[in-house]
């Protein structure tokens, strides 16, 4: 006979957790508010700690868990000054995931957190792209995250950005649950500016985040080309999803009063950075408001689409956008010689099918 599966209490909000328990537990259910955040303060559900009768424990046991993943290494940047690391952690079914600790200034961090196990969205300049999605992760496989590298390697970010394996907004209704976890006033209380949403473009995805209407939640956009060909040969999602399609999409998208949108440009010497893709990318970023165009230098992966830009093409590409008055941030390149920087979190291993072809001039 089969055990039944317990709920993960790191898959729900506070209020979720006090009526689930309510719900499931004959008595012992007043303590649900306190355990829950003790779990988000130490990553370890103990209901031992308090005092309950022989019965109302076996029923939390029997009903809630807290998982945890199963760090399988960490590796740092060469050059450790910099304190970029990458963490492999392990789900419950053996599935491999990976986060990225970025430093920031004042000795912060900002964590790099995965949506799903490999994608589905076959950017050809990404390693997770070539994967294929093998799954999506949970509510609770999302948040574990921060709560293993919090509670086990002792990481304490400041900010939290879905910017690691899989797309985030393909997973959209597990990833917006999770935002809900992470920003709970009784778990950890990220508030919402500290959270950012990354999407190769998901139209679907996004109008499920703009019907929730959380304008203080930050979002950013892979354009990575400003033309329909080009970026139909580097994402696919371009395919359902153009530029004009993107920036009509996005002009819609509700915004509080300083948000800024982040348009992020990977940086391919030959393809994408000429002067002339300088004046479309400020043509794209003109009827979206406030844009702060993250330019980043492609790093290259197992199966490299190009070389790596220089300093000098990479100072010349900054230029040309920022002297069409389209502000630009270098995005300075972290963790590339450990297979933690943009683009080049994958596992070889699990592809799904074969890598996809390069891009040329």
């Amino acid at each position: 006979m089969t055990a039944l599966a317990t709920i993960d209490v790191l898959g729900l909000t506070g209020a979720g957790f006090i009526a689930a328990a309510q719900l499931a537990l004959p008595r012992g259910a007043g303590i649900a508010a306190e355990l829950y955040a003790r779990v988000f303060r130490s990553g370890c559900f103990a209901p031992e700690d308090f005092t309950l009768a022989a019965a109302s424990l076996a029923a939390w046991r029997a009903t809630f868990s807290c998982g945890l993943l199963t760090v399988k290494r960490v590796v740092e940047e060469d050059n450790a000054s910099d304190l970029t690391a990458k963490a492999v952690l392990a789900t419950s079914d053996g599935a491999e995931i990976k986060v990225v600790r970025i430093p920031m200034r004042d000795g912060e961090y900002t964590l790099c957190l995965s949506s799903q196990v490999g994608c589905r969205m076959g950017c050809t300049f990404c390693e997770t792209g070539r994967m294929g999605l093998l799954r999506n992760l949970s509510a609770a496989e999302i948040v574990s995250q921060v709560l293993t590298v919090q509670a086990r390697l002792g990481w304490t970010p400041r900010n939290l950005a879905f910017m690691g394996m899989g797309e985030a907004l393909d997973n959209a209704d597990h990833v917006i649950q999770a935002l809900r976890v992470l920003s709970d006033q009784r778990g950890l209380h990220d508030s919402q500016e500290r959270l950012t949403v990354c999407t190769a473009g998901h139209a679907e995805g996004l109008a499920k985040l703009a019907a929730l209407g959380w304008q203080r939640l930050n979002l950013s956009i892979s354009l990575n080309a400003p033309e329909d060909a080009r970026r139909d040969r580097l994402m696919r999602v371009n395919r359902r999803t153009p530029p004009s399609e993107l920036s009509r999409i996005l002009a819609a998208y509700p915004q509080r009063r300083n948000f800024t949108l982040g348009v992020n440009y990977c940086l391919l010497p030959g393809f994408n950075d000429a002067e002339a893709d300088a004046h479309l990318v400020a043509e794209f970023r003109r009827p979206l408001g406030r844009v702060l165009v993250n330019l980043i230098p492609y790093n290259p992966g197992s199966t490299p689409l190009t070389r790596a830009p220089s300093e000098d093409e990479t100072v010349r590409s900054i230029g040309w956008p920022r002297a069409a008055g389209v502000p630009v941030r270098r995005r300075v390149t972290k963790g590339r010689s450990i297979m933690a920087a943009c683009g080049q979190l994958g596992n070889g291993a699990l592809r799904r099918r074969a890598p996809a072809a390069g891009v040329s001039a």
